[in-house]
């Protein structure tokens, strides 16, 4: 396994990663797009975040040290470029099919009709690098009846079922506290890239790609969730009992809450020999797993009964000494303390240039081949601009035009999917 003793998340330019070399033009804002030009920036990719004259609005955030620098942006944007461009202006974008040209990969995050008007639908762009990768990352798909709908983290957990699955722990449908649905279209956008890069180096050409956020996370939820409704007709319903009983939960130890997931048959034998409820060892309710599923209820019921009887270390030390699954309830603030993070080395500290001390996260992937490093900062607004179009091959009266003068407007306006 890669060593992780040695690595820092210091800012350092001589450790590439396994993406060094591929150049990706983005135009997405926010969480979704952003994270998976994250992923594509941390394995070493030059990406160059083209943004609006107001910038990401992920940047305003608040609290932050220096205008448009949040704490969030900081480490979802790390490794990337920014370059500031107003692509209502005939000048600016001029620049930006320069720039394409010297790109791998076009992602953006606009709604269809928008990246048409603006000008950069799969069939201009290819027009400008013939084997470009370029990827659509939309709410929903182009072809149905909701392409033309603004997408948010909460509108896709509201339509995909992912807020009606609360219903059966809570009684009402709700959203999880997090942007879970951005996050894993976050990811499937850098597979698909990845992917699609791929098939170019083996000759493939390039192609476009279409990540809808509304489809991805309905096949993420019925991943588990399918059951008896795989078939046709339906064997019953959608929905799998495990996860949906209510006493699926963290439960309550004498001193706190704690995760205890007694799973395999000896996972269970063991627990029930261990809280001396010995006549739950043979009966024929709980084993095997099939069968045990069916009345998980009962299970669940039984550990919440137990949990209070031990702390929380105590079921930890127990459970660790016959492989029980088990974990402390831990909170964010408890996370760059705990024991394996700091072990691996996930969290660090680094010194952005503008904003000074910040804490640092790791790539959560290794590879033997290149360490991770913070090659750059994450970028104030629009800081490399200059740099970028000269490496796209503007003279520096063209680039000094595009920085400093208002110039040409365009009709069709700048009109983000998110």
């Amino acid at each position: 396994m890669p060593d992780h003793s040695a690595e820092t998340h210091s800012a350092e330019t001589n450790k590439a990663g396994p993406l060094a070399g591929v150049r990706v033009v983005d135009l997405t804002s926010v969480i979704m797009g952003p994270s998976a030009t994250h992923i594509l920036a941390d394995l070493g990719a030059d990406v160059i975040k083209i943004e609006t004259p107001e910038g990401d609005s992920f940047r305003h955030y608040r609290p932050a040290r220096g205008a448009g620098m949040g704490g969030n942006f900081l480490h979802l944007n790390r490794n990337k470029r920014s370059v500031r461009l107003d692509l209502k202006r005939a000048a600016a974008r001029a620049a930006l099919d320069q720039l394409i040209a010297t790109a791998d990969v076009f992602v953006h995050s606009m709604r269809p009709d928008a990246i048409l008007r603006l000008g950069y639908g799969y069939e201009r762009v290819r027009a400008l690098k013939p084997d470009i990768v370029f990827c659509g990352a939309y709410g929903f798909g182009a072809d149905g009846p909701y392409a033309h709908k603004a997408a948010y983290d909460d509108l896709i957990q509201a339509g995909s079922g992912l807020a009606a699955l609360q219903t059966a722990a809570t009684g009402r449908p709700g959203y999880l506290p997090t942007v879970l649905c951005d996050k894993i279209a976050g990811q499937a956008i850098a597979c698909a890239i990845l992917a699609a890069l791929y098939e170019r180096r083996a000759g493939g050409g390039g192609q476009a790609v279409e990540v809808p956020m509304f489809e991805t996370m309905v096949e993420f939820n019925f991943v588990e969730h399918m059951v008896g409704y795989a078939f046709e007709p339906p064997l019953g319903p959608p929905g799998f009992n495990r996860v949906l009983s209510p006493k699926r939960k963290p439960y309550r130890t004498r001193d706190g809450y704690a995760c205890i997931l007694p799973y395999s048959d000896r996972n269970w034998r063991d627990f029930f020999i261990h809280t001396g409820r010995l006549e739950f060892v043979d009966d024929p309710r709980f084993a095997p797993l099939a069968v045990r599923v069916e009345n998980i209820e009962i299970l669940y019921a039984l550990v919440e009964e137990e949990a209070p009887r031990r702390t929380t270390a105590e079921w930890v030390a127990f459970c660790d000494s016959v492989s029980i699954p088990c974990m402390p309830v831990l909170g964010l603030e408890d996370l760059p303390e705990d024991e394996h993070l700091r072990a691996v080395g996930f969290f660090g500290t680094a010194e952005h240039p503008s904003e000074g001390a910040y804490r640092t996260m790791r790539r959560p992937v290794s590879f033997s081949g290149s360490r991770f490093a913070i090659r750059r900062h994450a970028p104030r607004h629009g800081e490399h601009t200059a740099e970028v179009l000269a490496e796209a091959g503007l003279d520096p009266a063209e680039i000094a035009a595009l920085i400093d003068a208002p110039g040409e407007t365009h009709p069709a306006p700048l009109e983000a999917a998110r």
